[in-house]
């Protein structure tokens, strides 16, 4: 019986590697979306404490939202009959990692959309994206968690202001190139301009209705490199879920 892999983890566990966590810790006061009514939050809740009679141990419950802290949505999220939870295995949960960084326009401008040309200087530089790849986008907003403002671009008019998507970066990703799926560090997919111009999110919808997967509020990106890493995303396997939590992890070469 071959032993290989067991020497291919031996090698990823080097020094040649750093193990990266792309979630964000949740509790009891970590933020979710408004439209979710309040009470969705109840996280380790003791149901069977220390001292009972029956058996010495400790049992908690949790209630959370699928679409909360860094998760997962599965295409029946935005399209009715989608494919839920159920339908994405364990061959889902593992990719290809290649990170788009435009966290220096963002600083410039809180509206900025990653465009084609951004994604085809970044092949000129490191090639073309690899069939099947994650492709994550880095704008640096994951500094702004847990604060729900902040995360949201919350201006004083009320108004959402964050980067994100846009519609021809996405189709290029998947059309052009062949990603199997993508993910970003911001509540939604699309940033705040491309929304409000179709009054939808558009690119989210693209996204779901074509059977690819998202990462949402995706963490450390920073630490990864552009090329070369693998992802892995692990959720529970509850049946029918149009989104749950993750915990992610990249295995990346060490940034020089």
């Amino acid at each position: 019986m071959s032993e290989r892999l067991w020497s291919l983890l031996k090698e990823l566990q080097s020094d040649q590697y750093q193990w990266v966590d792309l979630t964000h810790p949740l509790n009891n006061d970590s933020p979710y979306w408004a439209g979710v009514p309040k009470g969705a939050v109840e996280l380790g809740k003791t149901v069977f404490d220390w001292g009972n009679p029956m058996l010495e141990c400790l049992i908690q419950t949790f209630k959370f939202p699928g679409q909360f802290g860094t998760h997962v949505d599965f295409p029946g999220h935005f399209v009715k009959d989608g494919r839920l939870s159920d339908q994405f295995g364990v061959r889902n949960m593992i990719y290809p990692l290649v990170v788009i960084d435009i966290s220096d326009k963002v600083k410039k401008d809180v509206h900025y959309a990653v465009t084609v040309r951004d994604i085809k200087a970044f092949e000129a530089q490191y090639g073309a994206i690899p069939d099947g790849a994650f492709v994550a986008l880095h704008t640096g907003w994951a500094g702004n968690w847990p604060d729900m403002d902040k995360l949201s671009g919350t201006a004083a008019d009320g108004s959402e202001n964050t980067p994100g998507w846009s519609l021809e970066a996405l189709k290029y990703i998947y059309e052009t190139r062949n990603a199997a799926a993508s993910g970003h560090e911001t509540l939604d997919t699309d940033a705040s301009k491309v929304a409000a111009a179709a009054s939808d999110l558009v690119c989210e919808r693209y996204l779901l209705s074509h059977g690819k997967i998202q990462i949402e509020v995706l963490n450390n990106l920073d630490q990864v490199a552009p090329v070369g890493a693998i992802l892995i995303a692990a959720w529970a396997n509850i049946e029918g879920a149009t989104g749950l939590p993750v915990r992610a992890i990249a295995i990346t070469p060490k940034k020089k």
